[in-house]
């Protein structure tokens, strides 16, 4: 019998292989009560490959639905970012990368994203090569979340990022920092294929909830983020969506609905 509802629980920066508390009973206990799990990178702490094997055996160990998610900045440290992924695939996790992916009627697409600031603040490609190729990053993980977008035909569409595609999700973090936070350049896709929702982490001090200018929701899932807004708490977001019609932001479970 066909669902009339999904939750999605989402969450990132785990930074698996640094000294911290199991979060497996955790995850044990949203996978009971959810449809599908998104990881938002940095899901180890330095990008080692048995970080990755210690991470994948004790997630799936406890969680039996389907699991969605991107690498982040630091699953890229030790440059064995191809390794982490294909561990995490054995295992059975969907690791996007410009690709993508659907589930139980719901499109996912996603990418890491990349720095370079916001807004008026965004670095331009002018000047020394080094900043060109900088700049360039951000526009080719732009242009491969749109490509992956496009190739979506479900009434919902999810972007999964580690970077954020807007500085209202960083606000909380040094002022200082924000540029190597995320790039702006990730949030034109998101209009463009009005997407249901989009995921980020990495900004570990920001803030929950925000919007592109189309009004688009946007969550910061660091772990960190939820952890303290939701200290009693799983730290996971979930966001519930209607199987048959496209959610809206009134529609999306509200921040006290974290965790059950």
């Amino acid at each position: 019998m066909e669902k009339d509802r999904i939750r999605l629980a989402a969450i990132g920066d785990i930074h698996y292989g640094r000294p911290q508390d199991s979060i497996q009973p955790a995850f044990a206990q949203i996978a009971s009560t959810v449809d599908i799990l998104l990881l938002l990178g940095d899901l180890t702490n330095t990008g080692l490959p048995e970080e990755a094997k210690k991470f994948a055996r004790d997630l799936t160990s406890s969680v039996k639905i389907p699991i969605i998610g991107v690498l982040g900045n630091h699953d890229f440290e030790s440059g064995r970012q191809t390794e982490v992924r294909d561990v995490l695939q054995e295992a059975g996790v969907t690791i996007l990368d410009g690709e993508a992916h659907e589930v139980q009627g719901i499109g996912f697409a996603g990418v890491k994203g990349f720095a370079g600031g916001f807004d008026r603040g965004s670095l331009q490609p002018w000047g020394e090569d080094i900043v060109k190729l900088f700049v360039r990053e951000a526009v080719n993980e732009a242009l491969k979340l749109e490509a992956a977008l496009a190739k979506l035909r479900t009434v919902h569409r999810i972007a999964l990022l580690h970077y954020s595609p807007i500085r209202q999700t960083v606000e909380g973090e040094p002022l200082e920092i924000f540029p190597y936070l995320g790039s702006s350049r990730l949030e034109e896709p998101l209009n463009r294929y009005q997407v249901t929702a989009a995921f980020h982490g990495h900004a570990h001090r920001g803030k929950l909830e925000g919007f592109t200018q189309a009004k688009i929701p946007v969550y910061n899932v660091a772990m960190s983020v939820l952890q303290h807004i939701f200290p009693d708490r799983p730290p996971f977001y979930i966001l519930e969506l209607p199987s048959a019609a496209p959610v809206t932001t009134s529609q999306a479970t509200a921040p006290g609905g974290v965790s059950t």
